[in-house]
Protein backbone atom coordinates (compact mmCIF):
# COMPACT_ATOMS: atom_id res chain seq x y z
CA UNK A 1 0.00 0.00 0.00
CA UNK A 2 1.29 3.36 -0.59
CA UNK A 3 0.32 6.77 1.35
CA UNK A 4 0.88 10.55 0.82
CA UNK A 5 4.01 10.63 2.27
CA UNK A 6 5.44 8.21 -1.06
CA UNK A 7 3.01 10.66 -3.70
CA UNK A 8 5.27 13.74 -2.10
CA UNK A 9 8.10 11.51 -2.15
CA UNK A 10 7.55 10.79 -6.12
CA UNK A 11 6.58 14.59 -6.47
CA UNK A 12 10.42 15.22 -5.48
CA UNK A 13 11.38 13.13 -7.28
CA UNK A 14 10.12 13.90 -11.01
CA UNK A 15 10.19 17.49 -10.55
CA UNK A 16 11.95 18.83 -13.48
CA UNK A 17 11.11 15.58 -15.51
CA UNK A 18 7.40 16.32 -15.97
CA UNK A 19 4.89 18.94 -16.97
CA UNK A 20 3.04 20.90 -13.97
CA UNK A 21 -0.18 20.61 -15.86
CA UNK A 22 -2.51 23.58 -15.83
CA UNK A 23 -5.96 23.25 -14.57
CA UNK A 24 -8.63 24.21 -17.25
CA UNK A 25 -11.99 25.58 -16.85
CA UNK A 26 -15.17 26.16 -18.62
CA UNK A 27 -17.94 28.61 -18.32
CA UNK A 28 -20.15 26.63 -21.03
CA UNK A 29 -19.54 23.08 -18.72
CA UNK A 30 -19.94 24.96 -15.47
CA UNK A 31 -23.75 25.95 -16.60
CA UNK A 32 -25.01 22.88 -17.84
CA UNK A 33 -23.78 21.18 -14.49
CA UNK A 34 -24.66 23.99 -12.22
CA UNK A 35 -21.33 23.13 -10.20
CA UNK A 36 -18.07 24.32 -11.36
CA UNK A 37 -15.59 22.13 -12.78
CA UNK A 38 -11.49 21.89 -12.50
CA UNK A 39 -9.99 19.71 -15.49
CA UNK A 40 -6.63 18.92 -14.42
CA UNK A 41 -5.01 18.83 -18.11
CA UNK A 42 -2.58 15.47 -18.20
CA UNK A 43 -3.51 15.36 -22.05
CA UNK A 44 -0.81 18.20 -22.34
CA UNK A 45 1.84 16.57 -19.89
CA UNK A 46 5.19 14.95 -21.94
CA UNK A 47 4.11 11.71 -23.93
CA UNK A 48 0.72 13.10 -24.10
CA UNK A 49 -0.78 11.14 -20.90
CA UNK A 50 -0.30 11.16 -16.93
CA UNK A 51 1.66 7.96 -17.37
CA UNK A 52 5.08 10.00 -17.59
CA UNK A 53 4.55 10.77 -13.96
CA UNK A 54 4.36 6.81 -12.86
CA UNK A 55 6.86 5.75 -15.38
CA UNK A 56 9.69 8.60 -14.34
CA UNK A 57 8.90 7.79 -10.59
CA UNK A 58 10.01 4.37 -10.99
CA UNK A 59 12.70 4.57 -13.66
CA UNK A 60 14.57 7.36 -11.22
CA UNK A 61 13.93 4.99 -8.27
CA UNK A 62 16.26 2.66 -9.96
CA UNK A 63 19.65 1.70 -8.29
CA UNK A 64 22.26 2.19 -11.02
CA UNK A 65 22.91 -1.97 -11.32
CA UNK A 66 19.24 -2.03 -12.21
CA UNK A 67 18.80 0.66 -14.34
CA UNK A 68 22.07 -0.04 -16.17
CA UNK A 69 19.96 -3.34 -17.33
CA UNK A 70 16.88 -1.21 -18.79
CA UNK A 71 13.71 -1.09 -18.24
CA UNK A 72 10.68 -3.59 -19.97
CA UNK A 73 6.65 -3.24 -19.57
CA UNK A 74 3.49 -4.21 -21.98
CA UNK A 75 1.21 -1.60 -22.46
CA UNK A 76 -1.46 -0.39 -25.55
CA UNK A 77 0.38 2.99 -25.81
CA UNK A 78 0.59 5.91 -23.29
CA UNK A 79 2.86 3.50 -20.42
CA UNK A 80 4.75 2.74 -23.06
CA UNK A 81 5.66 5.70 -24.54
CA UNK A 82 5.98 7.18 -20.95
CA UNK A 83 8.54 4.08 -19.53
CA UNK A 84 10.74 4.56 -23.09
CA UNK A 85 10.46 8.37 -22.44
CA UNK A 86 11.91 8.31 -18.82
CA UNK A 87 14.50 5.21 -20.09
CA UNK A 88 15.54 7.45 -22.10
CA UNK A 89 15.84 10.60 -20.00
CA UNK A 90 17.67 8.51 -17.53
CA UNK A 91 19.77 6.86 -20.36
CA UNK A 92 18.58 3.19 -20.15
CA UNK A 93 17.39 0.81 -22.45
CA UNK A 94 13.15 0.26 -22.66
CA UNK A 95 11.86 -2.38 -24.01
CA UNK A 96 8.01 -2.72 -24.67
CA UNK A 97 5.39 -4.95 -25.75
CA UNK A 98 2.33 -4.00 -27.49
CA UNK A 99 -1.07 -5.55 -28.60
CA UNK A 100 -1.07 -6.05 -32.64
CA UNK A 101 -4.34 -3.98 -32.47
CA UNK A 102 -2.40 -0.31 -30.83
CA UNK A 103 -3.18 2.71 -32.17
CA UNK A 104 -0.58 3.31 -34.70
CA UNK A 105 -0.27 6.95 -33.22
CA UNK A 106 0.71 5.57 -30.10
CA UNK A 107 3.16 2.74 -31.49
CA UNK A 108 5.03 5.69 -33.34
CA UNK A 109 5.49 7.37 -30.40
CA UNK A 110 6.83 4.39 -27.96
CA UNK A 111 9.26 4.37 -31.13
CA UNK A 112 10.39 7.84 -31.36
CA UNK A 113 11.33 8.22 -27.56
CA UNK A 114 14.28 5.48 -29.15
CA UNK A 115 11.94 1.45 -27.49
CA UNK A 116 12.61 -1.36 -28.88
CA UNK A 117 8.70 -2.91 -29.85
CA UNK A 118 7.66 -6.21 -29.93
CA UNK A 119 4.00 -7.05 -30.62
CA UNK A 120 1.62 -9.65 -29.68
CA UNK A 121 -2.25 -10.55 -28.99
CA UNK A 122 -3.69 -9.08 -26.41
CA UNK A 123 -4.29 -11.92 -24.24
CA UNK A 124 -0.34 -12.60 -24.45
CA UNK A 125 1.30 -9.50 -23.53
CA UNK A 126 2.36 -11.13 -19.95
CA UNK A 127 3.93 -14.43 -21.48
CA UNK A 128 5.70 -12.89 -24.00
CA UNK A 129 6.58 -9.37 -22.00
CA UNK A 130 8.46 -12.57 -19.20
CA UNK A 131 9.90 -14.11 -21.58
CA UNK A 132 12.09 -11.24 -23.22
CA UNK A 133 12.78 -10.03 -19.29
CA UNK A 134 14.23 -13.41 -18.46
CA UNK A 135 16.42 -12.56 -21.87
CA UNK A 136 17.68 -8.99 -21.35
CA UNK A 137 17.54 -9.13 -17.09
CA UNK A 138 15.37 -5.76 -17.67
CA UNK A 139 13.47 -4.42 -14.60
CA UNK A 140 9.83 -4.83 -15.17
CA UNK A 141 7.71 -1.51 -14.51
CA UNK A 142 4.55 -3.06 -15.01
CA UNK A 143 1.65 -0.38 -16.45
CA UNK A 144 -0.43 -0.43 -13.11
CA UNK A 145 0.44 -2.85 -10.66
CA UNK A 146 3.85 -1.36 -9.25
CA UNK A 147 3.79 0.96 -5.93
CA UNK A 148 6.08 3.35 -7.51
CA UNK A 149 3.55 3.52 -10.66
CA UNK A 150 0.85 4.33 -8.42
CA UNK A 151 2.73 7.02 -6.26
CA UNK A 152 4.22 8.35 -9.52
CA UNK A 153 0.19 8.97 -11.09
CA UNK A 154 -0.96 10.31 -7.65
CA UNK A 155 1.35 13.37 -8.30
CA UNK A 156 -1.51 14.91 -10.50
CA UNK A 157 -4.09 15.08 -7.91
CA UNK A 158 -1.80 16.27 -5.54
CA UNK A 159 -1.07 19.57 -7.92
CA UNK A 160 -4.66 19.75 -8.42
CA UNK A 161 -4.95 20.06 -5.23
CA UNK A 162 -2.47 22.35 -3.89
CA UNK A 163 -4.08 24.74 -7.44
CA UNK A 164 -8.08 24.14 -6.02
CA UNK A 165 -7.71 22.65 -2.44
CA UNK A 166 -11.81 23.15 -1.72
CA UNK A 167 -13.09 20.46 -4.32
CA UNK A 168 -15.99 18.23 -3.40
CA UNK A 169 -15.28 15.69 -5.90
CA UNK A 170 -12.89 14.73 -8.25
CA UNK A 171 -12.61 12.06 -10.65
CA UNK A 172 -9.72 9.81 -12.59
CA UNK A 173 -10.73 7.50 -15.30
CA UNK A 174 -10.17 3.51 -14.20
CA UNK A 175 -8.50 1.07 -16.34
CA UNK A 176 -5.69 -0.97 -14.11
CA UNK A 177 -6.60 1.91 -12.01
CA UNK A 178 -2.97 3.16 -11.14
CA UNK A 179 -4.56 6.94 -11.81
CA UNK A 180 -7.58 6.31 -9.76
CA UNK A 181 -5.45 3.91 -6.86
CA UNK A 182 -2.96 7.22 -6.53
CA UNK A 183 -5.48 9.84 -6.95
CA UNK A 184 -7.65 8.50 -4.39
CA UNK A 185 -4.58 8.00 -1.61
CA UNK A 186 -3.84 12.31 -2.16
CA UNK A 187 -8.04 12.66 -2.33
CA UNK A 188 -8.58 10.87 1.39
CA UNK A 189 -5.47 11.66 2.48
CA UNK A 190 -6.05 16.23 1.75
CA UNK A 191 -10.00 16.01 1.60
CA UNK A 192 -11.18 13.09 3.41
CA UNK A 193 -14.70 14.59 3.07
CA UNK A 194 -14.73 14.65 -0.91
CA UNK A 195 -16.52 12.07 -3.28
CA UNK A 196 -13.47 10.28 -5.04
CA UNK A 197 -15.42 8.56 -8.38
CA UNK A 198 -13.57 6.25 -10.59
CA UNK A 199 -15.01 6.45 -14.52
CA UNK A 200 -15.06 3.45 -16.64
CA UNK A 201 -16.58 2.30 -19.54
CA UNK A 202 -19.38 0.03 -19.68
CA UNK A 203 -17.87 -2.37 -22.23
CA UNK A 204 -15.09 -3.14 -19.64
CA UNK A 205 -16.49 -2.43 -16.49
CA UNK A 206 -14.07 -4.77 -14.36
CA UNK A 207 -13.92 -2.06 -11.74
CA UNK A 208 -17.49 -1.61 -11.36
CA UNK A 209 -18.66 -5.07 -10.67
CA UNK A 210 -15.23 -5.52 -8.38
CA UNK A 211 -16.36 -2.97 -6.18
CA UNK A 212 -19.85 -4.34 -6.08
CA UNK A 213 -18.88 -7.93 -5.11
CA UNK A 214 -15.73 -7.07 -3.18
CA UNK A 215 -13.45 -9.45 -5.29
CA UNK A 216 -11.56 -8.24 -7.85
CA UNK A 217 -13.01 -9.62 -11.39
CA UNK A 218 -11.66 -10.79 -14.71
CA UNK A 219 -11.00 -8.50 -17.16
CA UNK A 220 -13.12 -8.14 -19.97
CA UNK A 221 -12.02 -9.91 -22.84
CA UNK A 222 -13.03 -9.14 -26.56
CA UNK A 223 -14.63 -5.68 -25.17
CA UNK A 224 -14.97 -3.21 -28.12
CA UNK A 225 -14.42 0.53 -27.20
CA UNK A 226 -13.03 3.65 -27.80
CA UNK A 227 -11.72 3.54 -24.50
CA UNK A 228 -8.69 1.63 -25.50
CA UNK A 229 -6.52 3.18 -22.88
CA UNK A 230 -8.60 1.21 -20.30
CA UNK A 231 -8.97 -2.13 -21.71
CA UNK A 232 -6.68 -3.71 -19.00
CA UNK A 233 -8.18 -5.27 -15.75
CA UNK A 234 -8.34 -3.49 -12.65
CA UNK A 235 -4.75 -4.66 -10.77
CA UNK A 236 -4.62 -6.20 -7.27
CA UNK A 237 -2.91 -3.34 -5.18
CA UNK A 238 -4.79 -1.29 -7.09
CA UNK A 239 -8.04 -2.43 -5.86
CA UNK A 240 -7.03 -3.22 -2.45
CA UNK A 241 -6.41 1.03 -2.42
CA UNK A 242 -10.18 1.61 -4.32
CA UNK A 243 -11.51 -0.56 -1.63
CA UNK A 244 -9.58 1.31 1.30
CA UNK A 245 -10.58 4.47 0.28
CA UNK A 246 -14.46 4.07 -0.73
CA UNK A 247 -13.79 4.94 -4.40
CA UNK A 248 -17.49 5.12 -6.22
CA UNK A 249 -16.99 3.30 -9.83
CA UNK A 250 -19.43 4.81 -12.42
CA UNK A 251 -19.70 3.48 -15.94
CA UNK A 252 -20.28 5.43 -19.15
CA UNK A 253 -21.53 3.91 -22.16
CA UNK A 254 -19.54 4.68 -26.13
CA UNK A 255 -21.65 7.85 -27.31
CA UNK A 256 -20.94 9.85 -24.31
CA UNK A 257 -17.18 8.99 -23.85
CA UNK A 258 -17.23 10.56 -27.80
CA UNK A 259 -19.25 13.58 -27.06
CA UNK A 260 -17.26 14.27 -23.96
CA UNK A 261 -13.69 13.95 -25.88
CA UNK A 262 -16.09 16.39 -28.97
CA UNK A 263 -16.76 18.98 -25.70
CA UNK A 264 -13.37 18.96 -24.97
CA UNK A 265 -12.16 19.62 -28.65
CA UNK A 266 -14.66 21.80 -29.79
CA UNK A 267 -15.48 24.20 -26.92
CA UNK A 268 -12.60 24.02 -24.82
CA UNK A 269 -9.71 23.82 -27.63
CA UNK A 270 -8.26 21.07 -26.27
CA UNK A 271 -7.57 17.36 -27.41
CA UNK A 272 -9.12 14.29 -24.80
CA UNK A 273 -9.13 10.86 -26.05
CA UNK A 274 -12.18 8.76 -25.23
CA UNK A 275 -10.68 7.16 -22.56
CA UNK A 276 -10.04 10.37 -20.62
CA UNK A 277 -13.03 11.95 -21.46
CA UNK A 278 -14.94 9.22 -19.37
CA UNK A 279 -14.66 11.65 -16.40
CA UNK A 280 -16.74 13.77 -18.30
CA UNK A 281 -19.62 11.65 -18.60
CA UNK A 282 -19.55 9.85 -16.03
CA UNK A 283 -20.15 13.64 -14.52
CA UNK A 284 -22.90 14.50 -17.02
CA UNK A 285 -24.49 10.87 -15.75
CA UNK A 286 -24.79 11.79 -12.20
CA UNK A 287 -25.10 15.38 -12.74
CA UNK A 288 -28.29 15.56 -10.84
CA UNK A 289 -26.23 14.87 -7.76
CA UNK A 290 -23.61 17.00 -8.46
CA UNK A 291 -24.95 20.64 -8.66
CA UNK A 292 -23.55 23.55 -6.94
CA UNK A 293 -20.19 20.96 -6.35
CA UNK A 294 -16.82 21.68 -6.62
CA UNK A 295 -15.72 18.98 -9.05
CA UNK A 296 -11.68 18.43 -9.67
CA UNK A 297 -11.53 15.80 -13.56
CA UNK A 298 -8.67 14.24 -14.46
CA UNK A 299 -7.91 14.72 -17.95
CA UNK A 300 -5.79 11.38 -18.27
CA UNK A 301 -4.34 11.77 -21.84
CA UNK A 302 -4.61 13.29 -25.11
CA UNK A 303 -3.20 10.30 -27.21
CA UNK A 304 -5.75 9.31 -29.88
CA UNK A 305 -5.90 9.23 -33.90
CA UNK A 306 -8.66 10.39 -34.14
CA UNK A 307 -11.38 7.65 -35.44
CA UNK A 308 -13.67 8.79 -32.88
CA UNK A 309 -14.75 11.78 -34.93
CA UNK A 310 -16.41 9.48 -37.49
CA UNK A 311 -18.84 7.80 -35.01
Amino acid sequence: MITLADVRAAAERIRGHVHRTPVLTSATLDRELAAQVFCKAENLQKVGAFKARGACNAVFALDDAAAARGVITHSSGNHAAALAYAARKRGVPARVVMPETAPRVKVDAVRGYGAEVRFCKQTERDAVCAAWQQQTGATMVHPFENLHVIAGQGTAALELLEDVPDLDVVVAPVGGGGLCAGTAVVVRSLRPAAQMLGAEPKAVDDAARSMATGVRQPRVDGAVTWGDGLMTGLGEPNFALLRQHAVRIVTVDEQAMVDGSCFFLQRMKTVVEPSAATVLAAIRAIAGELRGARIGLILSGGNTDFAWLNH
